[in-house]
């Protein structure tokens, strides 16, 4: 049986590479066979530009980011053993957007990566007060409690800065980034996001152990032998870097940390440890995707990629669980 999750990867890693493809070569303008010809003979050409300076970090960007939510989504869902975790539900996500919303209204978008500072250094103090409490409360539960409520506060937090934002601009501004986008990003973007999803990454591959081992049991977990503390804290640490960067280069994007896990669930029977990487290309397929078809969507106005992710997605999540009900019943 191990030779299915292999299976899986290498169908996730071919249907991944398909999206990047399509993200570069389609979009809302259409290219002559002359305008091709020069995209790939000059990238310095107009037609090369749109390609490789507008298109192409635009996909990567919503390939790294749906790899990052979907990677916390799987560390969230296996940390709880609970699979309607999702990097929202701890509040690393809404802390983020709130140091990313102050940073807007008080002029620091004019300065490069100020913003995006911003979300980082949220989503690093929304771990650090997990952790803290984690180290105090081992509860699952109770962790989720706070989580709930610190989400809650970066909400109401959130809405108060737009209460008193002293600009309509800045307010526009700041509705428009907590919508969650990948339109207009560069390569410096995928600068940013990049090395904090690889340090993720790493994180959740060493937390791994810890996870598959709570998925037998608290108790069990308790006298395994495993450092099961610093697991914990590992994998707290790998969601809140993973999803302060995508917060920070996107935005806030629902649905896809909950539901990239559930797509892939099966596959691997469940196992945490296994659910990581198949859960990241499934995050970032989905982002990708969805990203396109927000591109070659005619409306007048592009839509943002969260409320497309929301739109579409939140059928599709009803649909799983509909069918995982019915497997329970049966």
């Amino acid at each position: 049986m191990r030779s299915r999750p292999s299976r899986l990867t290498l169908g996730l890693i071919a249907a991944v590479l398909a999206a990047a493809v399509a993200g570069v070569l389609l979009g809302e303008t259409l290219f002559s066979p002359e305008q091709w010809r020069r995209a790939f003979a000059d990238p310095g050409s107009g037609p090369g530009e749109v390609l490789w300076q507008v298109r192409a970090p635009r996909t990567v960007t919503a390939l790294l980011v749906g790899a990052a939510l979907g990677l916390a989504g799987a560390v969230m869902q296996g940390l709880l053993r609970n699979p309607l975790a999702d990097p929202g539900v701890l509040g690393v996500s809404a802390v983020a957007a709130l140091a990313a919303a102050g940073a807007i209204v008080l002029g620091a978008a004019a300065v490069p990566g100020a913003v995006e500072a911003a979300a980082l250094a949220g989503g690093g103090l929304a771990g650090l007060l997990l952790m803290l409490f984690s180290a105090r409360v081992r509860s699952p539960e109770a962790l989720i409690l706070f989580g709930v409520a610190l989400s809650s506060f970066a909400g109401a937090a959130t809405a108060l800065i737009f209460n008193l934002s002293p600009s309509p601009i800045a307010t526009a501004e700041v509705m428009n980034w907590l919508l969650g986008s990948v339109q207009n990003r560069s390569w410096v973007d995928v600068a940013w996001v990049a090395p904090a999803f690889l340090v993720a990454a790493a994180l959740a591959a060493a937390a791994s152990p810890g996870l598959r081992m709570l998925s037998l049991g608290e108790e069990t977990a308790r006298v395994s032998g495993l450092p099961m503390g610093r697991l914990r804290i590992m994998a707290l640490l790998a969601t809140a870097v993973a999803t302060g960067a995508a917060v920070a280069v996107a935005g806030v994007i629902g649905f896809v940390g909950l539901a990239a896990p559930h797509l892939v669930r099966a596959a691997v029977r469940g196992d945490p440890g296994r659910l990581l990487l198949p859960s990241s290309l499934a995050g970032a397929l989905m982002l990708a995707m969805a990203d396109l078809l927000t591109r070659v969507t005619p409306t007048d106005q592009e839509l943002k990629l969260g409320v497309f992710t929301a739109l579409v997605g939140a059928p599709l999540f009803a649909m799983i669980a509909w069918r995982a009900a019915r497997e329970w019943r049966l």
